[in-house]
Order: C-alpha cells, then sequence, then structure tokens
C-alpha cells in the first residue's frame, strides 16, 4: 500500500465519513472504508485548486501597459493552443480554447508532479486518464452533433445506405477506440515513466535516476501536448461541414 500524503490524510480526517455516504449510496465500496480519498483523488484536487489560483491571479493582475508574470505565460499559452487550434480546426477555433486549454494544462500539471519526491502522478493511475478522455468523447460529439445534425449522425452510416448495417457498428467501434486510445497513451506511458524513475532512484540513488527524471519531464510535457492535440483533432471531424 503506498504511503498516505499528508493531505490525503487530512482529507480523510474531515470528509471520510461524507465520502463513505456517498459511494454507499453508489452501492461503491472503498477498499479502507476509514480513509476513502485516496493519494490520487487528494493530488487531482491540489492541481485542481492551483489552476483555479492560476486562472484567478490572471484575471485580477491584468494589465495592458505592465503584464505581470502570469499574464506573459497565459499569453503565451493562449498563443500556443489556438495556433495548433487553428491550424487543425481552423474557422470557428477559438470557441473550443477554453476546454482545450483547462484540459491541456491539469494533465500537464498531473504529469509534473510526479518530479516531486514523495509525489505520483495522477495520470499513472488508470482512472484519471479515462477521467480526462470521457469530457473529450462526449465534447466533440456533443459539437459535432449541434454543429452538422443529421449530417453528424449520417456520418456512421456511411455513403451507401446499404451498407448502413455494416458501417455503424464499425463507426461505433471506431469512436469508442479513440476513447480507449486517449486512455491508453496517457495511463501507459505515465506509469512505466514513473515506474523506471522509481525503479532506478531504488538501485542507484544519485546521478543515473536524474538523467530518467529528465526523461520522465519530457515524456509527461510530450503526453500532455499529444493528448491536446488529438482532442483537437477529433474535433476537427467532429465540427467539419463535410463528412
Amino acid at each position: 500500500m503506498p504511503t498516505e500524503l499528508l493531505l490525503t490524510r487530512f482529507l480523510n480526517t474531515l470528509f471520510a465519513a461524507p465520502v463513505d455516504a456517498l459511494l454507499a449510496a453508489l452501492h461503491l465500496h472503498p477498499a479502507n472504508p476509514s480513509a476513502p480519498i485516496t493519494n490520487t483523488f487528494a493530488v487531482e484536487l491540489m492541481v485542481f485548486f492551483a489552476l483555479l489560483l492560476y486562472f484567478l491571479l490572471v484575471r485580477l493582475t491584468l494589465d495592458v501597459e505592465k503584464p505581470a508574470v502570469v499574464q506573459h505565460f497565459a499569453e503565451m499559452t493562449h498563443e500556443f493552443v489556438s495556433g495548433h487550434a487553428e491550424s487543425i480546426i481552423g474557422h470557428g477555433s477559438w470557441k473550443f480554447l477554453s476546454f482545450v486549454t483547462v484540459l491541456g494544462l491539469f494533465i500537464l500539471l498531473c504529469n509534473l508532479i510526479g518530479l516531486i519526491p514523495g509525489f505520483a502522478s495522477p495520470t499513472a493511475d488508470v482512472v484519471v486518464p479515462l477521467g480526462c478522455a470521457l469530457p473529450v468523447f462526449v465534447y466533440y460529439n456533443y459539437h459535432g452533433i449541434r454543429k452538422n445534425k443529421w449530417r453528424y449522425i449520417k456520418q456512421f452510416l456511411g455513403p451507401v445506405w446499404l451498407l448502413s448495417p455494416l458501417m455503424l457498428p464499425i463507426e461505433i467501434i471506431s469512436h469508442l477506440a479513440r476513447l480507449l486510445s486517449l486512455t491508453v497513451r496517457l495511463f501507459a506511458n505515465m506509469y512505466a515513466g514513473a515506474l523506471i524513475t522509481l525503479a532506478f532512484f531504488s538501485l542507484v540513488p544519485v546521478g543515473i535516476p536524474l538523467i530518467f527524471m529528465s526523461l520522465h519531464l519530457g515524456v509527461a510535457m510530450l503526453q500532455a501536448f499529444l493528448f491536446m492535440v488529438l482532442a483537437l483533432i477529433y474535433l476537427s471531424l467532429a465540427v467539419a461541414e463535410e463528412h
């Protein structure tokens, strides 16, 4: 059993009883009823509040003449995401920037936090990548239906009506495979990176593990970027006027 973080212990002290009651109402039974809140959830919560604080700071320190450091970082982030969104989706991509930016920053912070000694990346727990992939799946399908209505549903039936009974299950499986792909890619890479770093730290505490930490840093940034780009690609396919 992994060591319980101080934050996790604090949350369990305050909220163990209501969390147990909520899980019982959902017919779920935690492995440890006295501590139903896991390290993964606690770190996710910490990342959530860190992002909330960041966005509040950006909003409160906006200044055209003397922009603060957080504003510079926010502008660079916006330019980075909007540039990729414009190149992938094209006209109207600005409507999706908020969702994609928050998603990308959340995954990036969850990935990077594993570099802090004593912490594990929440994305190395399969539940978190799945929790990020599900909103993307719902979001792009929602906007596809909203933009193209019947035409979006029609793409699942294929161009030839006689083949519709065959194409429908194939298309549904194809879209579900996107959900699986987003989940497994992020989880597998982060889990493998954390495992390798931990293994070398246990064997050689100094020197060599730093190399693997730098590789873990690269993987963390790359996986957040790939997740964001794939979300943009799925959005572009969904909202395209012709399929």
